[in-house]
């Protein structure tokens, strides 16, 4: 049995954004590749939807001069086929700051023939922005 397409971009994602390696990361990637990360973009520009192969690896670029990952868990996987999705924890540091963040997002991949044509990844975006912020976020109540 062949590894799965998303534990190779897993890899390859993490390699590119910690070490700046992105050969193989390239390789994984559809030149009409579909991407989007949805969050408040005025905080953090990397966020947003992109296509194409040479944004999204623009868009890993700006990521890997923002963040460094400590560690990241899978706190749920389903795999298809040529696809997956997965809830994950992450532990960053943003690197002008040099300040820690958790964060929490999920991701729904579509892969054809090994290489990634679709992904979406839903951030907790209310508790990102509270620890880039450093502070609670107060809002007003809504309702009794």
């Amino acid at each position: 049995m062949t590894e799965h397409s998303l534990w190779r971009l897993s890899r390859a994602l993490h390699r590119a954004v910690n070490e700046r390696r992105h050969e193989e990361l390239e390789s994984l990637i559809d030149e009409d590749v579909d991407w989007a990360i949805y969050g408040p973009i005025d905080m953090f520009p990397f966020f947003g939807a992109r296509r194409g192969k040479a944004a999204v690896l623009d868009v890993i670029r700006r990521i890997a001069e923002t963040i460094r990952v400590h560690r990241f868990d899978r706190e749920q996987v389903m795999l298809g086929t040529e696809s997956g999705a997965s809830m994950m924890r992450y532990s960053l540091t943003l690197l002008d700051a040099n300040k820690p963040i958790s964060l929490r997002l999920a991701q729904f991949a579509q892969f054809k023939a090994g290489k990634l044509i679709s992904i979406r990844i839903l951030v907790d975006t209310f508790d990102l922005v509270e620890q880039a912020l450093g502070h609670p976020i107060h809002l007003p109540r809504i309702a009794s």
